[in-house]
C-alpha cells in the first residue's frame, strides 16, 4: 500500500505543490464502436438502475399512504364542528388538506382532497346551521379559491418534475456517451468495466477510462481528474476525447502521453491536473505508462502491484513519461482502478486492504462477477457508499493469445 500511495495520493499532493510553485489535478467508451451491444456490454449500468415494473406497486402504496394524511387532517378539523355544537365552524382550516396534498401528490390526488375538503365544508355549515348565511358563503368561497390554487400548484410541480426527469435522462445518456460500459473481448483481451459515482445524481464524476482498438494494439486509459462537479466532468470529456483522437495516430505510449499533455495544458487551471495510466496489450505482455496514478494490479499465480521503476507527474504538469513492460501468463488478469478504491477507509480510518480483498474477489471466474464482488467488499469495508468515485477496468488476455506468446524467451 505504501508503494501504491506514492503513485496515487502522494502523487496528487506533489502535483498540487508543483503547479502552485509554477504559478501557473458507467462501462468505458471504446473508440472502435465497442460500446454497449447485444452481448450485454451495458451490464455496468444495470447495477445502477431498477425495473420500473417492479417498483410500480411500491410507488402506488406510497401514494395511497400520502393521500390518507390530508384526507384525515380535513376529517379531524370537520368532525368536532359536526358532532359538537359548541365548536365554532372554521371552514378555512380545511385548506390544510389541499395544501398538504399539493406539496407531495399529483394533480389528480390533490383534486380528490379538494373535493373532500369542499364537501366537509358544506357538512360543517349544515351541522352548525349556518349553511345559508352570508358569512359561511364567503368562507366557503375562499376555501374553493384556495383549493383551485393548490390544484394549479400541483400541476406546475408535476410539470417541473417531468422536465427535471427529462433533463436528468438527457444528462445520463450524455454521461454514458463519455463513459460507455464495456463487457466484451477486444483484440484477444476480455475487457470489463465498472464505474461508481460518489454523486447520486450523476453517472460520471472526476474518474475516467476509455478503451481503443488501434493499429498498435488494444489500448486502455484510466485516469482521475482533480476535483468534482461540472469542471471535473468537462476535463474528463476533454481527456477522453484527446485519447480517442491520439490513440490511433501515435505509435508509442510515451509520445501519446506527451501529445495528450500538450493538448490538455491550455484547458487546465492553475491547480488542475489529471493522473493517468495507459496500457497497451501485446501477445504475452502489457506495456504501461504511469503518470502519477495508482499502480495496476496483476492477479495470477500471485497478486502484486505493478509499480513503475520511476514515477512521473500527472498530465498538465509536464510529465516525463517512461514505458515499462510486464509479462502476462495464461490466466493472468490486470486490474486498473482509481484512488477511490486504493484510498478508501472505514469509519475508524483503517485503509481498504486492496491486495487481500482483490485476491479474493478476482477468484470469481467471470470478470463481471469479480468486479461486482470487489466493489461489494469495498462497500462492506467503508460501511456505506465510498465518498470518492471508483472506476474499475479488468483486462484478461484470452488463454489462446497468451499461450501463443508464452513460448517466446
Amino acid at each position: 500500500m505504501t508503494a501504491m500511495n506514492r503513485g496515487g495520493r502522494s502523487g496528487k499532493g506533489v502535483a498540487v505543490a508543483k503547479r502552485r510553485g509554477a504559478g501557473t489535478e458507467t462501462g468505458a467508451g471504446t473508440s472502435t464502436g465497442a460500446g454497449p451491444g447485444p452481448g450485454g456490454s451495458g451490464a455496468g449500468r444495470a447495477e445502477r438502475r431498477t425495473d420500473p415494473a417492479s417498483t410500480a406497486p411500491a410507488a402506488g402504496r406510497r401514494e395511497v399512504r400520502l393521500l390518507l394524511a390530508p384526507l384525515a387532517a380535513c376529517l379531524v378539523i370537520a368532525a368536532p364542528v359536526v358532532l359538537l355544537d359548541s365548536v365554532p365552524p372554521l371552514v378555512m382550516l380545511l385548506l390544510i388538506g389541499p395544501l398538504l396534498a399539493c406539496v407531495r401528490l399529483g394533480v389528480r390526488h390533490t383534486l380528490v382532497v379538494c373535493c373532500w375538503s369542499a364537501a366537509l365544508g358544506l357538512l360543517m355549515g349544515w351541522g352548525d346551521g349556518t349553511l345559508l348565511t352570508g358569512t359561511f358563503v364567503v368562507d366557503w368561497s375562499w376555501l374553493l379559491f384556495g383549493c383551485a390554487l393548490t390544484v394549479y400548484t400541483a400541476r406546475q410541480r408535476d410539470r417541473l418534475t417531468r422536465t427535471l426527469a427529462h433533463v436528468r435522462e438527457v444528462a445520463r445518456v450524455t454521461q454514458e456517451v463519455i463513459l460507455r460500459p464495456v463487457s466484451r473481448t477486444l483484440e484477444g483481451t476480455r475487457v470489463c468495466t465498472r464505474y461508481y459515482s460518489a454523486v447520486r445524481e450523476s453517472a460520471v464524476g472526476g474518474d475516467l477510462y476509455d478503451v481503443a482498438v488501434t493499429p498498435y494494439g488494444l489500448r486502455v486509459l484510466v485516469g482521475d481528474v482533480r476535483g468534482h462537479g461540472l469542471e471535473a466532468l468537462r476535463l474528463t470529456a476533454e481527456t477522453i476525447a484527446g485519447f480517442r483522437e491520439l490513440a490511433y495516430t501515435t505509435a508509442d505510449l510515451t509520445t501519446l502521453v506527451d501529445r495528450l499533455d500538450a493538448r490538455l495544458g491550455p484547458d487546465l487551471g492553475p491547480e488542475d491536473f489529471v493522473t493517468a495510466l495507459l496500457a497497451e496489450f501485446a501477445p504475452g505482455e502489457v506495456r504501461l505508462v504511469n503518470c502519477g496514478h495508482p499502480a495496476p494490479l496483476r492477479a495470477g499465480h500471485r497478486i502484486e502491484l505493478l509499480e513503475p521503476s520511476c514515477s512521473t507527474t500527472p498530465l498538465g504538469l509536464s510529465p516525463d513519461p517512461r514505458q515499462y513492460r510486464v509479462r502476462l501468463q495464461p490466466g493472468d488478469r490486470l486490474l486498473l482502478y482509481t484512488d477511490g478504491l486504493a484510498e478508501a477507509r472505514d469509519p475508524t480510518g483503517a485503509p481498504f486492504p486492496l491486495l487481500g480483498e482483490a485476491a479474493l474477489a478476482l477468484r470469481e471466474p467471470l470478470p463481471e462477477d469479480a468486479l461486482h464482488s470487489l466493489y461489494a467488499r469495498l462497500v462492506a469495508h467503508t460501511g456505506a457508499s465510498p465518498a470518492d468515485d471508483v472506476a474499475l477496468v479488468l483486462c484478461q488476455p484470452t488463454d489462446r493469445r497468451a499461450a501463443a506468446h508464452a513460448q517466446v524467451p
